[in-house]
């Protein structure tokens, strides 16, 4: 089992953890975030740090520690980019998480670093770029392309052959037409139809 840092400890980081454990490859050894004070814990994990720890924990690439985002607020979205380009920077390990309760099919390009979370479908064909959520209960159809650092709500639709510009939220219960073409960091807002 591989050790494992988790990024951000809000809400979103509690489905991801449920989401690790269920996967079973990773055991968490902690959490970093600026906003909670060291020593405490989220479920039953503790904090041990802020994201200035990155580079140490990194250990240069060498490390066998591996890091995975569990920033999940809309207004994080450029913060979770700055840090995935800093791990990068830093060579660390950057894991990819998909819920063994979700079907990614085997003809699917996932990318880095990209959580895919309970009861989520993504068909064959399908690519998902890093850095990315694919979160509980959506569905990216056939030969649909999600771009880098992107966040498709719970049950968002992306239907066949749809591209999704790189830095762009998907709200909740939305439907993207197939084929349709998304614009980089785009807002989708909760329960649009698009295309």
């Amino acid at each position: 089992m591989k050790d494992l840092i988790l990024i951000g400890g809000g809400g979103h980081c509690r489905s991801c953890i449920d989401v690790i454990e269920c996967e079973g490859k990773f055991r968490i050894l902690g959490i970093l975030d600026k906003n909670l004070k060291i020593g405490t814990s989220v479920l039953r994990y503790s904090v041990i740090g802020d994201d200035s720890r990155i580079q140490e924990l990194a250990g240069g690439g060498g490390g066998v520690m591996y890091f995975i985002f569990t920033l999940g607020k809309l207004e994080l979205a450029n913060l979770r980019k700055r840090l995935f380009d800093y791990l990068k920077k830093c060579n660390a390990n950057i894991s990819t998480i998909v819920s063994p309760l979700a079907h990614v099919s085997k003809y699917v390009s996932l990318g880095q670093g990209t959580i895919v979370m309970h009861h989520a479908l993504v068909n064959s064909g399908a690519k998902i770029g890093e850095n990315c959520i694919i979160n509980s209960k959506s569905l990216v159809e056939h030969d649909a392309a999600v771009g880098d650092n992107c966040h498709v709500s719970t049950a968002a639709v992306i239907n066949g052959g749809v591209v999704v510009g790189a830095g762009s939220f998907i709200g909740s219960n939305s439907v993207i037409v197939q084929g349709a073409q998304i614009p980089d960091a785009s807002f989708i807002r909760c329960g649009c139809v698009v295309g």
